[in-house]
């Protein structure tokens, strides 16, 4: 009974780190979710000052849309990297589980489930820190979009401080 007992606690910290990987893997997957909203919109605006004449800055608006598909490519690949070492570190946690059992059962390779854990964790630890990058990246993203929009209203008052006093002189 001891040993039974033994073998389900030490399958416990495995269980834990598959939970830790699969909420990972979720919050990772709803953030790619946001990168292609984010890049189908950006193809939507390209569309739309493309085609339409009456847009206001259609080369600065090319300019830093362009800028932003780089940037959201760029987090793209970060966030399939950090992905894939979330799923390979969810499979070596599920093999250091099994690999416990087994170890139990037949007593050989002992040396396995902390082998699969350890190269688990380090996979797990890889992925979180190309999450960091890629949120280094989404924060500059939305930094440059705002330095943007900043810039789009100061050119927009200068039109209308240009257009202002020529009014006043048709009068």
């Amino acid at each position: 009974m001891q040993n039974s007992f033994s073998v389900l606690t030490a399958m416990f910290t495995p269980a834990v780190l598959i939970s830790a990987c699969g909420t990972l893997i979720f919050s990772t997957s709803t953030r790619l979710a946001r990168v292609v909203d984010r890049v189908r919109e950006l193809i939507r605006a390209i569309e739309q000052f493309s085609s339409d004449e009456n847009v206001d800055f259609p080369e600065e608006r090319h300019v830093e849309v362009d800028r932003q598909i780089a940037i959201h490519a760029r987090r793209v690949r970060l966030i399939q990297r950090s992905l894939t070492s979330f799923y390979v570190s969810l499979g070596l946690f599920v093999a250091a589980t099994v690999a416990i059992g087994l170890v139990a059962v037949f007593g050989r390779a002992a040396w396995l489930p902390n082998t699969l854990g350890i190269v688990g964790t380090v996979f797990l630890f890889y992925g979180c820190v190309t999450l960091i990058a890629e949120t280094r990246l989404a924060l500059r993203s939305v930094k440059s979009e705002m330095e943007f929009t900043l810039t789009l209203r100061a050119k927009y008052q200068e039109r209308r401080a240009a257009v202002a006093p020529e009014a006043g002189k048709e009068i």
